[in-house]
């Protein structure tokens, strides 16, 4: 038996797990870090403290497991947040920028006045917001006034796979994968290179950025640095979302997944010909395994799913933990007529209206907890079906929704789901599909499997839901479901 060690390195916490050769979950351990709000709107985390996270994980991950064991490191990160250090002395210049920081936000507005944002859209398939690293970048080379040794090759700015990489070959390797390049809004998706185009516009230097290699290959060896041995090839790099879509094994076209969490993110495999993105979607790089074609993917994000029964429970106090609604929910046949938009925090994709508002419409003097469990339920549901059937209009059918996270173990949603999209549904025995799919890279890349499809044959399903509605049913729903969306 050999393992891979997957450090998946998210927002509040790093996690390392243990996945053996047969794509099974052997251990994990998570250690949470600070988060940092130096003014509304900003976020940071300090990149010192993120290395001790994981470092502990490590440490207590692999307590059990021989190093002659461990086969290969896989790295998949929280994506877009930003870090800066000196190349010489590997001295950390400023907190990392995080992905949820809106500092940039009068950049973006300056640049979008300008008429510049079609032409990012078109080279680097993204829409020009603070989310994407190219402000940040520019925000700290402005602010540290470090453009000039950037541009003298002194300085190292990339993205948390970068940062992790550089710290476990003990500063020998400078790189990022393809996906989180993709994410940082200067890299040509076409080309598959940095945009020299978008390097000018954002004034980022080349020589400051990490080369770009694939998501799976060997592109370093392991440092002796606390409990982490010397020696082991790190082979696997994605940005969580694409390492998610790999760790579901949506190999071909039209395969999606949906990862349930206080939102949710929806990632389609576009295939290897780059799809035209449909309004409100982004185009992105799914994850390239070396010496094969790049693969797109689509993707949109709910901005509440989870959070929805979160409120459930902490706003109304309908239920006392969140896996209580389902039982509620089943209290009732059906929500009769009731709606529920959880439009809390806006609408993010297809509509992108910031200004919507969560509404429950269609109360009568019947309605009860059950009618309102029911109907919240039905539309976290209706939300991904806009996403994904918006995902159609590129011409892309969808073939089959695989599920993940918190959520997905909710089996009345998960038949809702089904039965809003008219597709089956599969969730898989090991959910941590995000470092499944950053093991799985770095075992193809040192032989562990000899190709995707003994990773695919490897995924194991839990339990598939089958869609129980007609065509004219769902149709029926969702011109009910656009009219409540209108009132939000």
């Amino acid at each position: 038996m050999t393992y891979i060690v997957s450090i998946d390195q998210g927002t509040t916490g790093s996690t390392v797990a243990i996945i053996d050769d047969a794509l099974r979950l052997v251990a994990k351990a998570n250690t949470e870090y600070k988060q940092i709000f130096p003014k509304p709107g900003w976020v940071e985390h300090n990149p010192d403290d993120i290395w001790q996270s994981v470092l502990e994980s490590f440490s207590e991950a692999t307590q059990t497991i021989a190093p002659s064991k461990i086969a290969a490191i896989g790295i998949t990160n929280q994506r877009e947040t930003t870090v800066i250090w000196e190349r010489e002395s590997g001295r950390v210049l400023h907190n990392a920028i995080v992905w949820q920081d809106r500092r940039t936000s009068k950049l973006c507005q300056e640049l979008k006045s300008d008429g510049l944002e079609p032409k990012i859209r078109k080279v680097t398939g993204l829409l020009l917001d603070p989310y994407f690293s190219a402000t940040k970048m520019k925000w700290l080379l402005d602010e540290l006034d470090l453009r000039t040794r950037a541009e003298n090759g002194d300085i190292c700015i990339g993205t948390i796979d970068t940062y992790l990489i550089w710290k476990l070959t003990g500063g020998a390797s400078f790189v990022t994968d393809a996906t989180n390049a993709s994410r940082t809004m200067l890299f040509d998706i076409e080309k598959g290179e940095w945009s020299d185009e978008m390097l000018k516009l954002f004034g980022i230097p080349k020589n400051a950025l990490p080369k770009v290699v694939s998501s799976s290959e060997v592109v370093g060896t392991t440092v002796e640095q606390g409990n982490i041995p010397a020696g082991i090839s790190i082979s696997g790099i994605a940005g969580d979302q694409q390492s998610a879509l790999f760790g579901q094994a949506c190999f071909s076209r039209g395969m999606a997944k949906c990862t349930y969490g206080t939102g949710a993110f929806i990632l389609m495999n576009a295939g290897a010909k780059r799809p035209d993105c449909p309004e409100g979607l982004l185009t992105t790089l799914a994850c390239h395994v070396k010496n094969t074609p790049l693969q797109y993917a689509l993707e949109g994000s709910a901005f509440i799913a989870g959070a929805a029964v979160q409120w459930l429970r902490d706003g109304l106090g309908l239920i006392d933990s969140a896996k209580d609604i389902e039982a509620l929910a089943l209290t009732v046949d059906s929500s009769e007529g009731v709606l529920f938009v959880p439009a809390f925090a806006g609408l993010g994709a297809p509509y992108w209206r910031p200004d919507a508002r969560a509404t429950i419409t269609g109360l009568t003097r019947g309605s009860g907890k059950g009618h309102i469990a029911r109907a919240c339920l039905e539309g976290i549901a209706m939300q991904i079906s806009d996403i994904l059937q918006t995902m159609t209009d590129a011409g892309i059918v969808l073939d089959k929704l695989r599920v993940d996270g918190g959520a997905a173990a909710n089996n009345l949603l998960m038949q809702m789901q089904a039965d809003t999209l008219g597709v089956g549904i599969d969730r898989p025995k090991v959910v941590e599909t995000t470092a499944l799919g950053a093991a799985a890279l770095a075992g193809l890349a040192v032989g562990v499997w000899p190709d995707q499809a003994a990773v695919a044959t490897a995924w194991q399903n839990d339990r598939s839901f089958t869609p129980t509605t007609t065509p004219e049913s769902r149709a029926l729903t969702k011109k009910a479901w656009t009219r409540a969306i209108e009132m939000s």
